[in-house]
């Protein structure tokens, strides 16, 4: 086995040095009554590559356009990053023309406020052609997402605000699995996860009833949410 990439033994902050992927398609619903009409849509999954911690998005189409409003919205939550990899797809080609077009037009002004990212702008970094072997530090991030988004939502359609607030509890979930142990003690059972890099502490849930009893048909679109997320965290632990 070869030696790791460098991105991946250097330290740094989380999502410094990140790898991106699309998960999906999936099908989005435009409004939440009757009638209502479904597209496709994707889930967009950045993953450190130093703490292994992951972050989701929704993307409304396979467009540059959507990659982009989706990255803006990574990169104002988790702070800019200095180098990307992702495979060759078209999106993330001409996602990465777009934002060497936007970093060239920047303002000097723009340039002292944000020096590491107008400077030199975001690295890309490509996979080469036909190596689906590669980057697969995202290609599991991808899996697990998909693993647990199917069994939880199955052909339920959500909105895109449910959906994104559906995302970010998964999201949760997946940054609170263990790296390794905090302590040599065999009777601490507290384990050091990528949330703990995010926070500085474990990822906790707000204390919410339990639905589990419950009739779907009885619930409202947010508590049958709530009912999908609880039921994603029994399949997790088991």
């Amino acid at each position: 086995m070869g030696n790791l990439p460098r991105g991946r033994v250097s330290p740094g902050r989380p999502f410094l040095r990140t790898g991106v992927d699309y998960a999906g398609p999936i099908n989005l619903r435009t409004t939440k009554g009757r009638g209502h009409r479904a597209y496709k849509g994707f889930i967009a999954v950045f993953m450190c590559l130093c703490t292994r911690a992951i972050h989701l998005e929704v993307a409304s189409d396979y467009s540059s356009e959507a990659f982009l409003a989706a990255f803006r919205r990574f990169t104002a939550r988790r702070g800019f990053c200095t180098d990307m990899y992702s495979d060759c797809g078209t999106n993330f080609v001409g996602a990465d023309r777009e934002l060497r077009d936007l970093f060239c037009a920047a303002s000097p002004d723009g340039r002292r406020i944000a020096h590491t990212a107008s400077s030199s702008g975001v690295r890309w970094h490509f996979n080469p052609p036909a190596t689906p072997h590669f980057g697969g530090l995202w290609e599991a991030a991808v899996k697990s997402t998909k693993h647990y988004f199917r069994r939880v939502i199955g052909e339920s359609k959500l909105t895109y605000e449910e959906l994104s607030t559906f995302l970010a509890q998964v999201e949760a979930c997946l940054n609170s699995r263990p790296l390794q142990a905090l302590t040599d003690d065999p009777e601490d059972f507290s384990a050091l996860t990528p949330g703990h890099f995010l926070i500085g502490t474990p990822l906790l849930a707000v204390p919410e009833p339990a639905l589990t009893e419950t009739k779907e048909n009885t619930l409202s679109r947010w508590q049958l949410l709530q009912k999908m997320r609880r039921r994603k965290m029994a399949v997790r632990v088991s």
